[in-house]
C-alpha cells in the first residue's frame, strides 16, 4: 500500500486550495486596481477646476458626481473624434445625457485667456448653436461638457452609411442650411466679443432631435477682441473648406467663415466631400470642380436652377459683400430655395 497512488480526495483538496488562493490573488489585484483608479479620480478632482453653467438641464446635478461619472468613460463610450479631441457620450440617467469632449494635449489650463474663452462660450445660448453646459480644466487634461446631439453630424448624414440607405431630401437640406446660417450669423454679429469660427465644415454642423442644425466647436477658435475689429491672426481650419486667402495672408476673418459655409452648401448640393482624396490628388477643390461643371454647362446655365449662381463662390472671400449678415441668407436662398422649387 505504501507505493499506491494518493487518494482522489488529496487531489481534490489541492485543487480547492489552489482555486481559493487564485481567487484571493485576483481579488487583491482588482482591489488594488480599484484603489489606484479611485486615487487618480480624487487627485484629478482635487487638482482641477470644475465649472457648470446654470440651466434647467444642470441645476439638479452635482458637479462632483458628474465628474466621477466622466472619469469612468471608456473607449466604448466614444461617439466621435476630431482635430480638437475625442468626444464621449456620458449618460447620467434615463433622461439626461451629455457629449463630453476631452481636448488633445497642448491646452494649458493655466492660460487665463483659455478659461475666459470657455466662460464666454457658456454664456452663448442660441437655438442653432450647441450649448456648452460646463468644463473641467486640470494640468493633465481639459474637458468640455456639451448638450448631446442625438442625430450626429451633417458629414455622416451626407457621406456615411445612412447617405446611401436614406439620403437627405431637399427640404431637409434646405432647413439644415438655413439653421447653420443663423447660427454662424449669431456668432459673427450678436456675440460680444464677436467670434470667428475658423473651422466651418459639415462635421461641425450637428443635428438635434428635431433635425435642426447646430453649429459646434466655435469656441475652440480665436475670439475677436473689441480692438481687433474683424481679424484674427491665428489660422486653423480644414483643407477643402479654407478660403484661398488663408494661404496668402495667413489671417482668419468672418468673410473666410462665409466662404467655408459656402463650401458646405456646395457639399449639400453635390453630395461630394470637399476633403475627398480625388480633389487632393488633382490639387483642386470642390469649388473649382463646381466651377468647371458650370463652364461645361454654361450654355444651359439660365435653364438650370441647380447651376445658376454657383459663381458666387468663385471669388476670393475678400471680394464677398461686406454686409455679411445678409450674405448668409443670400447664399443659402440662392442655391437651396431655387433648387427646392
Amino acid at each position: 500500500m505504501g507505493g499506491s497512488s494518493p487518494p482522489l480526495v488529496f487531489y481534490i483538496t489541492i485543487c480547492c486550495i489552489a482555486f481559493i488562493i487564485s481567487k484571493i490573488i485576483i481579488s487583491l489585484l482588482c482591489y488594488k486596481r480599484w484603489v489606484r483608479k479611485r486615487r487618480i479620480i480624487e487627485e484629478s478632482l482635487s487638482g482641477g477646476k470644475m465649472v457648470m453653467f446654470r440651466s434647467p438641464t444642470t441645476q439638479a446635478l452635482s458637479a462632483k458626481a458628474l465628474m466621477k461619472k466622466t472619469m469612468k468613460l471608456t473607449n466604448k463610450d466614444i461617439i466621435g473624434s476630431g482635430g480638437y479631441g475625442t468626444v464621449y457620450k456620458l449618460v447620467v440617467d434615463e433622461t439626461t445625457a451629455f457629449a463630453v469632449k476631452r481636448l488633445n494635449k497642448g491646452n494649458d489650463n493655466k492660460d487665463l485667456g483659455f478659461e475666459r474663452e470657455l466662460n464666454t462660450m457658456g454664456d452663448i445660448k442660441h437655438r442653432n448653436i450647441v450649448t456648452l453646459h460646463g468644463y473641467y480644466i486640470a494640468p493633465q487634461f481639459n474637458l468640455l461638457i456639451y448638450e448631446l446631439m442625438p442625430n450626429g453630424g451633417l458629414d455622416a448624414l451626407l457621406h456615411g452609411k445612412s447617405a446611401v440607405e436614406k439620403p437627405l431630401d431637399w427640404a431637409s437640406r434646405y432647413r439644415i442650411a438655413v439653421g447653420a446660417a443663423r447660427g454662424l450669423s449669431y456668432l459673427h454679429h450678436d456675440c460680444v466679443p464677436h467670434i470667428i469660427h475658423r473651422d466651418i465644415k459639415s462635421s461641425n454642423i450637428l443635428l438635434d432631435q428635431n433635425m435642426d442644425a447646430r453649429v459646434s466647436d466655435f469656441g475652440l477658435a480665436t475670439m475677436m477682441e473689441p480692438d481687433q475689429t474683424h481679424v484674427s491672426t491665428m489660422v486653423a481650419g480644414t483643407f477643402g473648406y479654407l478660403p484661398p486667402e488663408y494661404f496668402e495672408t495667413g489671417r482668419a476673418t468672418t468673410k473666410g467663415d462665409v466662404y467655408s459655409f459656402g463650401v458646405v452648401l456646395l457639399e449639400l448640393l453635390t453630395g461630394k466631400r470637399p476633403t475627398d482624396e480625388s480633389f487632393i490628388e488633382e490639387g483642386s477643390r470642390l469649388v473649382t470642380w463646381v466651377t468647371a461643371q458650370f463652364d461645361i454647362n454654361v450654355s444651359n446655365a439660365t435653364e438650370s436652377p441647380k447651376l445658376g449662381g454657383l459663381l458666387l463662390f468663385n471669388d476670393p472671400a475678400t471680394h464677398h459683400p461686406f454686409n455679411l449678415r445678409n450674405s448668409y441668407y443670400l447664399t443659402t436662398h440662392t442655391f437651396l430655395k431655387r433648387l427646392k422649387e
